[in-house]
């Protein structure tokens, strides 16, 4: 209970800080994604399915507040927490390279698809400009505060969420 107690608080936080601080730090109206970084690296160190919750959870709070279509970003933020997951038993959660990678990855499919379900099927095909405009800015900028960020969340979900990763590999808890 109390890691999900955690988890969700750190959703809230993420959506406040991308939505208020993050603002002030855009570059050329570029901001980065935090809400990818979160799910990407709860996906990492937690597996696909919190990654999936969280990609979840995230994307409603972004549909609520300024999605057009409800459900899209839900959708998208759903698959890039179960993507991630996949790297769980993969790769170490400590070293930033992996999260680097997979944020930069994730980042522009993400961007491509909400090129392409909310601007390319209005009839806008310039692609080139949101390219070189949009997409790889943001790539970049998200990738730079991924660095920053991951080693937060990284302590953030060994120092709170340790007891329920403990409990999930007793053998005693019937899974």
């Amino acid at each position: 209970m109390k890691s999900k107690m955690v988890l969700f608080l750190m959703i809230i936080a993420c959506f406040l800080l991308q939505c208020t601080v993050l603002h002030v730090f855009s570059i050329g109206s570029i901001t980065p994604n935090l809400m990818l970084i979160l799910c990407v690296s709860m996906g990492l160190m937690r597996g696909r399915k919190s990654g999936l919750w969280v990609g979840f959870f995230s994307g409603l709070l972004i549909d609520l507040f300024y999605g057009s279509l409800f459900g899209f970003y839900a959708l998208i933020y759903m698959y890039v927490g179960f993507i991630s997951g996949y790297a769980c038993r993969v790769y170490y959660d400590d070293d930033v390279k992996v999260p680097m990678l997979l944020v930069a990855g994730t980042d522009f499919l993400f961007n491509l698809a909400v090129y392409g379900l909310q601007f390319l099927l209005r009839g806008r095909l310039g692609l080139g400009t949101y390219l070189y405009r949009i997409i790889i800015p943001e790539v970049f900028y998200t990738v730079f505060l991924t660095m920053i960020v991951y080693k937060a969340f990284y302590h953030i979900n060994y120092r709170f969420m340790n007891i329920a990763r403990k409990e999930s590999e007793s053998i005693w808890v019937i899974k």
